[in-house]
């Protein structure tokens, strides 16, 4: 679609919802009559374009109306985006980037999005109304207080500050908890707690969480929440892509003057463990696949998706390649990539009913091969001490301790630390991009001359240990410093 000159562009509100380009599909139910079911912490454009979206579709099928969303977020940046949405009766216009062409739809699931407070007194409140039975969260894999070793940080500043400050708290976990009490209080009973994020295990580790900082305040109210409370395991998947000048021309181009539009790719999957302890929507009827085993799916899903995102993106990053969808363009990153997958990821995943794994690796490929979706190698790579910790290690630790080949994931390994090292090979600096990014930068150059140095981290655990993986991992990381990226992913792939 060409761009639309500013003047016959529409601004994104409720009112003007009639007027938008006919090539826009829009709410066909009337959001007035909403009323808040669920309060969602984290309101990004992942959120916007997966969770938010299954809820409208329901909702366009004349259910669930008594569960719309009310936005929520704890970080003083979540203010802006806050102004934003609220300037649009939080709509959000979804373009979804299929190769053969884009379309357009504006999602009216959220109906308000509550102030974002240092004591998060609002959100403590409208948590605490009995109306309110679900309360999900999106605030990235790192964001769940826990150690190296998985277990919950009780030592943690931000926790600290929590259990010192039980009223005023500073963290999501922090506010849940308090609402929980006045629920508990009141006897308006608690809600269920919904990590949506990529976590295998998320509900576990959410509950660790909630429910360790709650005994570090009050041991009866944590055994009330650990018995009362639901936390459902469950698996998210859809590509979504930061917000830039790029998408917010997108938007323009079907008409519409959104300040916060989403893109995203023409696939979603939400799996979600059947344990709501306070009711939930029919989600089944948008989509959405409910099941007592929602760990084949993440696993599926973590290990080949977003630790193959990992593969791609600090090879990405070292060869200067903007997005994935060019790093599965480079003959050698897309052959290092399909060739790690079939030989050191996929025989330590067990496939789920109806998905054989070579097809679901297929998928993958031609997901991240999708030259429309404008997925950055940056916000791929990002946070890599969260993703390659949940993502890859744990691979890495089946294989070594069943006796299977490592050499694809020492070398991913590798490109982690030469990445970190913070330039390219072009010579340009990688910007900091974790948020150990200091350490890491450090820990990468003294790696360079002694490996060994970046498998001592905690990440690793005993796996520094483990000669074979180490190694490997020093061959390769000499490699890489000597030898250049594209000559060694290649000598990786012939078998050298």
């Amino acid at each position: 679609m060409a761009e639309n000159s500013r003047s016959s562009l529409t601004r994104l509100t409720d009112t003007a919802l009639g007027g938008l380009n006919e090539a826009i599909k829009r709410p066909g139910y009337v959001r007035a009559a909403l009323k808040p079911g669920i309060v969602h912490i984290g309101v990004g454009n992942f959120h916007r374009a997966h969770q938010a979206w299954y809820l409208h579709k329901l909702m366009e099928q004349g259910l669930a109306h008594d569960w719309a969303i009310l936005g929520a977020g704890v970080r003083a940046s979540d203010a802006a985006m806050r102004a934003r949405l609220l300037a649009q009766d939080c709509l959000t216009t979804l373009i979804e980037l299929d190769p053969n062409g884009s379309s357009a739809e504006v999602v009216g699931s959220m109906i308000n999005y509550l102030p974002v407070e240092e004591n998060n007194a609002v959100l403590i409140a409208a948590m605490s109304d009995p109306t309110i039975r679900i309360v999900s969260l999106t605030i990235t894999e790192g964001g769940y207080f826990q150690t190296s070793t998985g277990a919950f940080n009780a030592d943690h500043p931000d926790v600290a500050h929590d259990v010192a400050h039980p009223n005023e708290p500073r963290t999501a976990f922090g506010a849940i908890v308090a609402s929980l009490k006045a629920r508990r209080m009141s006897g308006a009973g608690p809600f269920t707690v919904l990590s949506c994020d990529n976590l295998q295990s998320n509900g576990d580790i959410l509950r660790q969480t909630v429910v360790g900082l709650a005994r570090l305040m009050d041991v009866d109210l944590a055994n009330w929440i650990d018995q009362s409370a639901t936390f459902p395991n469950s698996m998210v998947d859809c590509i979504v892509p930061a917000t830039g000048e790029n998408e917010l021309a997108l938007a323009r181009s079907f008409g519409v003057e959104d300040q916060a539009p989403v893109t995203h790719e023409n696939f979603r999957q939400w799996v979600i463990e059947d344990a709501f302890c306070a009711g939930r929507p029919p989600l089944e009827q948008a989509g959405v696949t409910l099941t007592d085993d929602v760990h084949a799916y993440e696993s599926m899903k973590i290990r080949i998706l977003n630790g193959g995102h990992q593969l791609l993106a600090n090879a990405g990053e070292i060869l200067a390649l903007p997005t994935i969808a060019s790093c599965m363009d480079h003959a050698g990153v897309s052959a290092f990539f399909r060739k790690v997958q079939l030989d050191e990821v996929l025989p330590h995943v067990n496939p789920v009913p109806g998905m054989e794994l070579d097809h679901y690796l297929s998928l993958i490929e031609q997901r991240f091969s999708n030259p429309k979706i404008h997925d950055t190698t940056r916000r791929v790579a990002f946070d890599g001490s969260s993703r390659h910790a949940g993502f890859l290690i744990p691979t890495i630790r089946e294989a070594v301790e069943a006796g299977a080949p490592v050499e694809g994931l020492a070398l991913a390994q590798a490109l982690w630390a030469r990445m970190c090292a913070g330039t390219r090979e072009d010579g340009t600096a990688i910007e900091p991009n974790d948020p150990q990014w200091d350490v890491l930068t450090q820990t990468a150059l003294s790696a360079r001359d002694e490996p060994i140095v970046w498998l001592k981290q905690s990440y690793y655990g005993g796996l520094s240990e483990t000669s074979r993986f180490t190694e490997a991992f020093d061959r390769w990381l000499r490699a890489l410093w000597q030898e250049g990226c594209d000559a060694t992913l290649k000598s990786f792939v012939l078998g050298g």
